[in-house]
């Protein structure tokens, strides 16, 4: 799954929820190189950053707020493997790199958003000391017409959109099982 959206959107609380409702969801943590907030990444350092662009196996990379961020595959395919990994993201290309990343693998495009002075509210809530460059990255941020929900963040509690989340993915599933029936009745 992927929570895409701007910052202030409610990406954090939501994947809070969504774990509440069923832990198969988990937080996917990028790949982090640098300063500011350490809960929800995997803090590490540029010697591991230039392996995996060695290797190939960055995914994508971005930089905001002094630090850069990365998704890489070898994480990507663990979360995959173990549950429902919920991806945080907030560029447009990201979203394409990471579909694209692991072939077979079945995305839930979720836009999360709110209007930008409920987004100021929230950012000088968390007093991160960083307000401006969390609104000009607010800015940037390019809505997601193809995503599979739509969600104003400033109309829904964290658990009602959690619960829309879920509701989707189940249905999607559902209508995913008797395909999957029918190949593996063709194939025997």
């Amino acid at each position: 799954m992927i929570l895409y959206g701007p910052p202030a959107a409610g990406k954090d609380t939501i994947t809070a929820a969504l774990r509440d409702l069923d832990e198969r969801y988990q937080l996917y943590s990028r790949l982090k190189v640098g300063p500011g907030r350490t809960s929800g990444y995997r803090m590490s350092d540029e010697s591991t950053l230039e392996g995996l662009r060695r290797s190939g196996d960055v995914v994508w990379e971005n930089q905001r707020y002094g630090a850069r961020y990365v998704v890489d595959r070898p994480s990507l395919l663990t979360s995959l493997s173990a549950g429902i990994p919920v991806v945080h993201l907030g560029q447009r290309r990201a979203v394409d790199s990471v579909t694209a990343a692991v072939a077979g693998a079945r995305w839930c495009l979720v836009y999360l958003w709110c209007p930008r002075e409920v987004a100021e509210q929230r950012i000088i809530a968390r007093r991160t000391g960083d307000t401006e460059a969390r609104l000009r990255a607010w800015d940037a941020t390019e809505p997601l017409p193809e995503a599979d929900l739509n969600l104003n963040t400033a109309e829904l509690s964290p658990r009602e959109a959690a619960e829309r989340i879920h509701r989707h993915v189940l249905a999607d599933d559902a209508a995913e099982a008797p395909q999957d029936r029918r190949s593996s009745a063709s194939n025997s």
